[in-house]
């Protein structure tokens, strides 16, 4: 196999007039690199971050999301709607839900452009074909896309095999989690009349799993495809991949009654109760020395995203969706059970792009920034009814288009003072404007105009102890502009922007067989939009500007090699989270006045005051890693009242992972991966929400939670040729 396999790809590359490139790929990869570099984080931005490589990435990537995937970096918490970490999955870093966390796919953004949240969903198994992924923590180094109000993860997919292989790996898990892929490279090819190389990548998968919720079920499919031309100093390659998903809606919760009786209720058993979107991706990335000094690299992109959620609608209202009653004999109906599908059709584009200077040791810089425009439609259909009262089966009781533009341009410069102290300046400045025009699915109108300029500096400074020890200190400053939802709620009164001021002060040091890291940071909010206690029409959370918010921790992280086959790494976060002044709100369906009740230095939804994580791993033969990994979470509040009864429980949950590899004589490589996951049965929710309401004199508070899944596996087995 391994023989045929080397023979086509050969036969290929003779046909086409190339052979296989023997040039410094060493080169090639720093080529790759350039284009992430001007919006990541190094030593000596002095900023929090992570950096995950592929052979970390790969161990754990058996068919989970990619929040699930970083579960063991400090600050994060995840979640599952479905309970099992397929389908739709969240991550919050530092408490900051997904909607401020900043997405890049090879520095293009990725977050919606409306929401700012980010549907992992969307781009199943993107993790295969991630080559490096880096998460910033706090406001992070200046980026293209929505504003980093608490994290950013810059994903590249840019790297390269300099053979050529085929791979493929198979996954079988709880609640009948399967998840297959392929994936293939030609290696580095080279063509004899010219000095550059040429490479083409591609995967394709498949990924089904019924979930631990009832009736959660997944069905996800992705491609991706790339090709570039590599000369000596510089390279054109084009991204082409995309993502279908079709998930049985879990969104829901679990009522706080059912918990401990039926933790897997879904209350949806309408056959099509579905979300089903597609999500394509067109990027243009290059690379151009323009001299010694001098690298120009930007970046074309497209994506198209289109989709619907269905539901059915048990005795709505005719009212509702601006339809007339029916009337049958005399009779008038006021009304009847209805299925609805809520559209999104969506073009996202523009360009990034950044200069790279480097005159001498000294001093290097950055230029970069891009234009971004997205123009979308909202629209909502009723696709049947049991008693019609139009003959359009297809009408549309609400529409809207919304243009949305985002400018941003930045500079950012190192200087290198002398061996030991370096400082490090970013300024951006950044322009959003957003034009919605229409009704909402509530028939209100939300018409509205808003335009916003930012300037976002951020200053740090790096002193080197040692050769393996350093402190810094950082100070940022971020504005972010609501989501669509923010208006929508709020309208005709738009929503107020947020600030973020950022400190961050650390000590890091690595040896070969210790390390260790300690950030402390302080992120001061005006105006952060935080949750009211009110739900819109649809059951999402209402959110409100809050004039004076903080979070302040101290993250600490280490690793230790204390023998030949053991090491033992971890990471904690403990931190205290509050906003100075919170106003609840109650809504009152007597129709008298809404209760308000006032609270002073209360916790910020969401945020736990403790999140620790670690791993202790053995190899005890050569190509056998056995991990046990363990997270804590303590308790979280639901709203921002501090009420205990509005609370998820702390959970501390521990994952068994094993992997053994195998080269045998006609293959490259076979690896057998087992992952159990919560081993010991833990019972516990990781995401919920909360509201309350006044009824017939009665205050009424309901709380709804996602349960996640007890002991469950994943077996895979990978073949590389």
């Amino acid at each position: 196999m391994k023989k045929l396999t080397t023979f086509i790809l050969l036969f290929i590359a003779s046909s086409l007039g190339l052979v296989i490139n023997a040039q410094d790929s060493t080169k090639i990869r720093e080529l790759n690199e350039v284009v992430v570099s001007a919006t990541r984080a190094n030593e000596k931005t002095g900023m929090a971050f992570t950096n995950v490589y592929q052979k970390d990435i790969k161990k754990v990537n058996l068919g989970q999301d990619m929040p699930f995937l970083l579960n063991q970096l400090p600050s994060v918490v995840v979640s599952s709607d479905a309970g099992a970490g397929v389908g739709y999955t969240g991550i919050r870093i530092r408490g900051t839900d997904p909607t401020r966390i900043n997405i890049t796919l090879n520095g293009i953004p990725y977050n919606d452009s409306e929401s700012q949240g980010t549907y992992w969903v969307n781009m199943p198994d993107f993790a295969s074909s991630a080559q490096s992924i880096q998460v910033q923590r706090g406001v992070g180094t200046s980026t293209n896309g929505a504003g980093a109000f608490g994290a950013s993860i810059n994903i590249n997919t840019l790297g390269y095999e300099p053979n050529a292989y085929g791979e493929t790996n198979f996954s079988v898990g709880s609640f009948n989690t399967l998840k297959t892929n392929i994936l293939a490279s030609t290696g580095l090819l080279k063509n004899q009349s010219e000095s550059g190389s040429f490479v083409v990548d591609a995967r394709l998968s498949k990924l089904t799993s019924d979930g631990y919720i009832d009736r959660a079920s997944s069905d996800l499919k992705s491609f991706y495809v790339s090709g570039g031309y590599y000369g000596k100093n510089n390279f054109v390659r084009l991204n082409v991949f995309s993502g279908k998903e079709k998930t049985y809606q879990a969104w829901e919760g679990v009522p706080e009654s059912l918990l401990k009786t039926n933790r897997t209720y879904n209350p949806y058993t309408y056959d099509n109760q579905v979300d089903d979107y597609q999500q394509d991706h067109y990027q243009l990335i290059s690379s151009f020395k323009l001299n010694q000094h001098w690298t120009f690299n930007p970046t074309l992109h497209y994506t198209k995203g289109r989709g619907f959620y269905e539901q059915f609608r048990p005795d709505d209202k005719y009212s509702t969706y601006g339809l007339p009653d029916v009337v049958i004999g005399g009779q008038t109906i006021k009304r009847t059970d209805l299925v609805r599908r809520k559209w999104l059709d969506n073009d996202f584009y523009g360009g990034v792009y950044s200069f790279d200077y480097q005159s001498n040791k000294k001093f290097s810089a950055n230029i970069g920034g891009g234009w971004n425009k997205y123009d979308g439609n909202h629209f909502g259909e009723i696709i049947w009814a049991k008693n019609a009262s139009t003959s359009n089966i297809r009408y549309r009781w609400y529409e809207s288009h919304s243009i949305k533009t985002d400018f941003n341009i930045y500079a950012k410069g190192y200087y290198q003072v002398n061996d030991a102290l370096n400082f490090f300046a970013d300024l951006q400045y950044r322009t959003v404007a957003y034009d919605m025009k229409g009704l909402g699915d509530k028939r209100q109108d939300i018409t509205q105009k808003t335009d916003y300029k930012f300037f976002n500096p951020k200053f740090g400074v790096n002193y080197q102890l040692s050769k393996t020890s350093a402190v810094y200190a950082s100070y940022a400053i971020g504005n972010k502009e609501p989501s669509r939802q923010d208006f929508v709620d709020n309208a005709p009164k738009a929503p107020l922007a947020e600030t973020l001021r950022d400190l961050e002060v650390g000590y890091r040091t690595a040896g070969s067989k210790v390390s260790f890291d300690a950030n402390f940071y302080y992120m001061d909010y005006n105006n952060q939009l935080v949750l009211t206690g009110q739900v819109n029409g649809v059951g999402e959370a209402i959110r409100v500007n809050v004039p004076e918010s903080y979070r302040a921790g101290i993250e600490l992280m280490a690793s230790w090699k204390f023998a030949p086959k053991w090491a033992l790494s971890g990471n904690a976060t403990f931190s205290q989270n509050k906003i100075k002044n919170f106003s609840e709100t109650i809504v009152n369906y007597d129709g008298d006045a809404d209760k308000i009740n006032k609270f002073s230095k209360t916790d910020i939804s969401f945020s736990p005051n403790v999140i620790a994580g670690g791993q202790l791993s053995f190899s005890p033969i050569k190509n056998v890693e056995l991990a046990w990994m363990s997270k804590y979470v303590s308790k979280q509040f639901m709203d921002n009242t501090g009420d205990d009864n509005r609370s998820l429980d702390a959970f501390f949950v521990n994952d068994l992972r094993a992997n053994y590899t195998l080269k045998p004589k006609f293959l490259k490589e076979m690896t057998f991966s087992l992952l159990v996951n919560n081993i010991f049965n833990h019972l516990y929710e990781s995401n919920g929400y909360t509201y309350s309401y006044i009824y017939d004199k009665q205050v009424t508070t309901e709380n709804f939670y996602y349960p996640q899944a007890g002991t469950n596996f994943l077996l895979a087995v990978k073949i590389r040729l």
